[in-house]
């Protein structure tokens, strides 16, 4: 009976002599007492990420059991824009208006 055994390593992967080395760096550049503070305020992006995605998955697989995409749809059909059309000569004429009051 042969055992197989997982090497410890991977080949042409990172090992231990290159996980120092950019540990060395990141001391240097971060400094011994703000790596912890980094290392924590990323694991709490990492977090809010992680909710946020699940969230939105979770968002979506609502919307397909329940098929609220063609009403999603049929509400923008019924979208009334409320701002009012202007051309750009009404915009150049409001704004040399607005010059020559500002001058008198």
């Amino acid at each position: 009976m042969v055992v197989e055994t997982a090497p410890l390593f991977i080949p042409g992967g990172m090992g231990p002599p290159e996980l120092a080395i950019i540990l060395i760096i990141a001391i240097l550049l971060f400094g011994a007492n703000k790596i912890p503070k980094l290392a924590r305020s990323t694991g709490e992006a990492m977090g809010e990420f992680q909710k946020g995605r699940e969230k939105v998955e979770s968002e979506l697989e609502e919307m397909r059991e329940t098929g609220q995409t063609e009403a999603a749809n049929d509400q923008d059909e019924d979208f009334v824009d409320t701002e009012p059309v202007t051309t750009e000569e009404e915009s150049t004429t409001e704004a040399g208006t607005e010059t020559e009051t500002e001058t008198n």
